[in-house]
Formats: structure tokens, sequence, C-alpha cells
């Protein structure tokens, strides 16, 4: 699977749901460059079992990615009727209401694609026939653009391995840290800690500084 770090974020324009309600037309991350960060995530259903879980746990911390001007933005190959019937479904039958983030339809899977996390391919037979070979929905990817629309961050779980926000979190912290001092982020960096300039010098004084 081809790494996106240091490209481009993959272009799209797809209908998605907004403030848990309503539908828009050509939708695209596009909007936020020169203003914001996003967190952009892959789930694999509506109205499954460890995509509620997620989709929730992101809400519940988005004030916390707003504070860092990030933007929060999920997808999934489920249609906008889907997700709005998932996001106005109460959170004690299954449902995710209370979700205001933008969710994305990829209907035609081609977002999944171009960002390297359909848990599947399309194949062509000898006969010119079409099949899919996998399960066609996204793994659980996340993508950290920043404000340039340049990917800083990938991760992609396997489809029964739900993500870490608090984790979505420290990686917004580490990027906005770097771009505001210039220096990077050692092992276990977070925003309580110290950065590390890049040199020798700095990478000694550290290490130096860190012994236990």
């Amino acid at each position: 699977m081809e790494t996106l770090i240091g490209k481009n974020a993959p272009k799209f324009s797809e209908e998605a749901v907004i403030n848990g309600n309503d539908f828009v037309e050509g939708f695209s991350l596009e909007q936020y460059l020169g203003k914001k960060n996003v967190v952009f995530f892959f789930y694999p259903l509506d109205f499954t079992f460890v995509c509620p879980t997620e989709l929730i746990a992101f809400q519940n911390q988005l004030a916390e990615f707003e504070k860092r001007d990030t933007a929060v933005v999920a997808c999934s190959i489920d249609s906008k009727f889907s997700h709005w019937a998932w996001l106005n479904t109460e959170r004690n039958k299954g449902g995710i209401k209370g979700v205001t983030y933008p969710m994305v339809a990829d209907c035609s899977k081609m977002i999944a694609i171009n960002y390297g996390v359909l848990a599947g391919e399309y194949k062509c037979n000898d006969n010119s026939q079409i099949s899919f070979e996998g399960n066609p929905v996204a793994f659980r990817g996340l993508f950290l653009i920043d404000k340039n629309g340049i990917i800083r961050h990938q991760v992609i779980n396997d489809l029964p391995l739900g993500r870490s926000v608090d984790e979505a979190l420290r990686m917004v912290d580490a990027l906005n840290f770097h771009e505001a001092n210039g220096e990077v982020c050692p092992a276990n960096w977070n925003s309580s800690k110290e950065g590390l300039n890049a040199t020798a010098e700095g990478i000694a004084a550290y290490l130096g500084s860190h012994k236990n």
C-alpha cells in the first residue's frame, strides 16, 4: 500500500451530510485550505458496532480539535441517506445522534480507492467481466492534512480495530508544535513536554537529560 505522506491529499467533490441533518452537494476538503488542518477519517459502514464508538468519540472531542484549528471529517461508502438516517437515530438504538461534523458519502468508492483504504479491489477477467475481491468497504484509515493540503500523518487499522481519538489529537498537537517552533517531536511526545532540536547537539542534550 503506497503511503500518501508528504503528498497532496487526493481531491474529491461528493455529497455529504453536515450539522447532523443537512444534505450538501459538492463537499470538498479544499474549503479548508489555508484555514484549518483536517483530520479526515474513514470507517467501514453505518449502523455497525465499532464505528459508532469512534464517531461519537470524535464528536466528544470535537471542541478540542476546533481549539487547534482542525476540522474533523468522516467518510464511508454509505449513501447520504444512510448517513442521515444514522445521524437521526438515538444512540441507545445504535445511532449517532448528536454528531455534527461532516460525513461524506463515497458511494462510488473512489475516495477510498484514491486514499488507499478500500479493503479489496476491482479486477477484470479475460472476458472483460469486472468483479470485486475482498470486502467492498473502507479500512479504518485516518489522515492528518495540513493547511496547505499536504498529508502529514496517516494510520490505517483493520476493520475490528478501533482508533484512539487521543492519539489523533496528539498528532495534531505535534504538527502545530513543529510548525510553531521548528523543533521536532521525540518518542512519546505530548504537549506538556519539550521538543527536540534536530541537530547532533540537540539530540545529545535531549538524550542526556532523559536517561531514565
